[in-house]
């Protein structure tokens, strides 16, 4: 597999429409995933002193966070109000390579901070609420 630009990672929110168009989180300088797992142990006395794990049990989420300057993108304001409203929106995740990740997200987080004589940034935290697949 060959390098792949971090500029090319794109997070992605959809426009509520059927079909839905997805429209870049525009201003974001990072994004970052993580794809996580609860195991169901199953140890017990017969595993000779090694946890045992039940294979496609558990309960597994997306995590997907990011950082950027604001640009007041339709974008960033559908985020916003979905932020407020505790929304659960459709998201999609895309790199460089083609592939793409997309599901329901919830925006668990949103912070905007300025400095005087800067520009007006935000960070963002959002957390799977069903389904993420390859798209």
């Amino acid at each position: 597999m060959a390098a792949e630009k971090g500029s090319a990672f794109l997070l992605k929110l959809s426009d509520g429409g059927d079909p839905a168009t997805f429209d870049t989180v525009a201003g974001l300088r990072t994004t970052q995933m993580s794809i996580n797992a609860e195991p169901v142990v199953t140890t017990n006395k017969d595993s000779a002193g090694w946890r045992e794990i039940l294979s496609e049990a558990g309960t597994r989420s997306v995590s997907v966070s990011g950082a950027g300057v604001f640009n007041g993108s339709a974008a960033e304001t559908r985020l916003k109000a979905h932020a407020l409203g505790g929304t659960v929106a459709a998201y999609r995740l895309t790199f460089e390579s083609g592939e793409m990740l997309s599901g329901p997200f919830l925006v668990t987080r949103l912070d905007y901070a300025g400095d005087f004589g800067g520009e007006r940034t935000y960070t963002l935290s959002l957390e799977s609420a069903g389904p993420v697949v390859a798209a």
